[in-house]
C-alpha cells in the first residue's frame, strides 16, 4: 500500500489548473525545474541556517505543494504532448536532488542521528534508481511501496511538522532508523517487481 495509489483522484482536482498552464505556455520541464530549485534552496538554506525550529514548518507546507508540481509536470508532458527524453531524465533526477535538500535539515534536528538521515537519504535515491530501472530489464516503472516518494514525503513532513510543534523527545531517535529500513525494504520490493 503506498499514498501514490490517491494519485489519480489527486490530478482530476489539478485538470483545469494544469489546462490553463498550458494555454499560458507553461512547459513540463519549466514545472520540473522550478519545483527542484525550490526544494534545493529550502533545504539547503534550513541546514545552512541551522535547521531553527521556526523554519521547520516550511517543509511540509512545500512538500504539499511540490506534490502538486510533481503532478502538474506530468500531466503537461503525457496529456498535452510535452513528453521528451529530457523531460524524462528531469523527472527522475531532479526528484531524488530535491528529496536529498528537503531531508537533509534533519540531521540538525535532536534527537536525530547525522548518519541515520543520510542513510535515510543515500536509500531514497537508490529507491528511485531501483524504480526507474525497472524497464531497463524488460519490466515496468516500479513505485511499491511501503516508502515510496509520497509516503517518504508524508513521514519528512510530519516529523518536521512535529519538530516544529515541540521539541521531540529521546524516544523519537528510533524513527529515523524506522525510515532507512522501510526505504531498504523498498528497494528490495521494488527490484523483485523489476525482475518478476
Amino acid at each position: 500500500m503506498s499514498i501514490y495509489l490517491l494519485k489519480p483522484r489527486f490530478q482530476a482536482l489539478l485538470r483545469p489548473a494544469v489546462g490553463a498552464l498550458h494555454a499560458g505556455g507553461v512547459t513540463a520541464n519549466q514545472v520540473t525545474l522550478a519545483a527542484c530549485a525550490i526544494s534545493v534552496a529550502l533545504g539547503v538554506g534550513l541546514y545552512a541556517a541551522g535547521a531553527p525550529r521556526e523554519g521547520l514548518v516550511l517543509i511540509p507546507l512545500w512538500m504539499g505543494l511540490r506534490m502538486a508540481f510533481n503532478a502538474v509536470d506530468g500531466m503537461l508532458a503525457r496529456e498535452h504532448g510535452q513528453q521528451s527524453r529530457l523531460g524524462a531524465l528531469l523527472n527522475e533526477l531532479t526528484d531524488v536532488v530535491s528529496d536529498a535538500a528537503l531531508y537533509l535539515p534533519l540531521a540538525l534536528v535532536a534527537p536525530f542521528a547525522p548518519v541515520w538521515v543520510g542513510a535515510f537519504i543515500v536509500l531514497a535515491g537508490l529507491s528511485e534508481i531501483a524504480g526507474a530501472l525497472g524497464p531497463t530489464v524488460g519490466g515496468a516503472r516500479r513505485y511499491d511501496g511501503p516508502m515510496g516518494k509520497s509516503d517518504r514525503a508524508a513521514a519528512v513532513g510530519a516529523l518536521a511538522l512535529w519538530a516544529w510543534w515541540m521539541p521531540l523527545p529521546a524516544a523519537a531517535a528510533w524513527l529515523m532508523p524506522a525510515l532507512a529500513a522501510l526505504t531498504a525494504w523498498t528497494v528490495v520490493r521494488r527490484v523483485r517487481g523489476a525482475l518478476a
